[in-house]
């Protein structure tokens, strides 16, 4: 989008137009009918951007509680941090009482909303049009005046005076209208700018934090930041490393909205152990899995492994937990297709979930080779126990 027409957006008349667009929303049955009309009215260019925006801010209502009063672009919406997420994040930089920031790599402004709360945000990004509309989205959420948008290359830029830094590099390949879909980035040396570019910051601005991909390698991570794994409602989001005065421990699982947190200090004590199913199988949220906390799950809910490297526990008996799910087993039995479509039948089960955890099987491909026909439901568990091949059959209620 060139700037021109993205003035054009913040103008009165553009503003009057994207009004007009939220009121009789546009769909795909409708689009082309919106477009015809728009051309002929403010021209094919500023046509195309508005009904962009209108499809845009519709979208990031998933994210933004203000999105019907923000712009963003395709790349910028797929890579912002959602609000529930970066309030969390900047709740920490609060709470250590820092108020003056960099925001670096800003994008469209998800971060910048949330540390603007409470601190003034300077916000670092190469790209004028980013820069222009994160401007929009602070004052949208009336911060304006605690950003300051600065035009910089950070592979060249210095370190400001800052307190506290927080990082977001791109960590998705870039796409647009009528370019394959982007994919995402998991060396941590692949991200734009790449996560080296903190040890420029570090000796000079010795706190911040930086958003890395959820599937992150642990061999990438600075010996010397904390990693949390942030969980919104049961998906998780995005690691998160810590550095200097922000950081609290080693590896943490924080589960959003409610704000649960597990960390290494909950995994100390005896080995926890290894044990054939039992009434109840725990499911940990996947932040706790990525954290490495499986086994402080298991000492919470009083629960033993059903394998040393598989994310399954085990228990004799129900116990609530807001970092997994708990499911009642019916029975479990070693691996064998006849077996199990026979048992399912006699039960007239017609309907499965299937899960997996170590188990080289296809979960569609054994749904189409149970043909199971029948009104019951359960949820079927590819798994090991003890090393072998294993299906462990669950209610749908715990």
């Amino acid at each position: 989008m060139r700037p021109e027409v993205f003035r054009y957006l913040t103008s009165p008349e553009g503003a009057e137009v994207l009004a007009s667009l939220a009121a009789a929303p546009v769909t795909p049955d409708n689009q082309l009918v919106h477009a015809s009309r728009l051309r002929r009215l403010i021209g094919p260019e500023r046509a195309q951007a508005t009904i962009e925006q209108a499809l845009l801010r519709r979208r990031a209502e998933a994210k933004f509680s203000r999105a019907a009063e923000m712009f963003f672009t395709r790349d910028g919406l797929e890579q912002a941090t959602a609000e529930p997420v970066a309030t969390h994040r900047a709740r920490r930089f609060a709470d250590a009482g820092f108020t003056r920031l960099a925001d670096l790599a800003c994008g469209i402004g998800g971060d910048a909303l949330a540390l603007s709360a409470a601190a003034y945000v300077i916000g670092l990004d190469r790209d004028p049009l980013r820069l222009a509309m994160i401007r929009a989205n602070v004052a949208a959420y009336g911060r304006g005046e605690r950003f300051l948008p600065v035009a910089a290359d950070l592979t060249t830029l210095p370190p400001l005076a800052v307190e506290a830094f927080c990082f977001d590099p791109a960590r998705r390949t870039p796409t647009g209208p009528g370019e394959p879909p982007s994919r995402r980035l998991f060396d941590v040396e692949a991200y734009q700018p790449p996560l080296s570019l903190i040890r420029t910051w570090l000796p000079r601005v010795r706190h911040g934090a930086v958003k890395v991909s959820p599937a992150v390698d642990y061999d990438d991570l600075p010996p010397e930041a904390e990693i949390e794994f942030v969980s919104y409602r049961g998906e998780v989001r995005e690691g998160i490393l810590w550095f200097g005065d922000l950081r609290r421990g080693r590896r943490r699982a924080t589960l959003l909205p409610r704000g649960q947190t597990l960390t290494d200090s909950d995994d100390a004590g005896e080995p926890v152990d290894l044990n054939p199913p039992q009434a109840y199988l725990i499911e940990p949220d996947g932040a706790v899995i990525r954290a490495h906390l499986v086994t402080a799950l298991a000492r919470r809910t009083r629960g033993s492994l059903l394998s040393a490297d598989i994310a399954y526990l085990t228990s004799d008996e129900y116990t609530e937990t807001p970092f997994g799910r708990v499911f009642r087993l019916e029975t479990w039995f070693p691996f064998q297709l006849k077996r199990l479509r026979a048992y399912l039948r006699d039960r007239h089960v017609g309907q499965v979930t299937i899960k997996k955890r170590g188990s080289p099987l296809d979960p569609e491909d054994l749904r189409r080779a149970l043909a199971l026909k029948g009104s019951e439901r359960r949820i079927l568990f590819l798994t090991q126990v003890a090393g072998k091949p294993a299906v462990l059959v669950a209610f749908d209620e715990p």
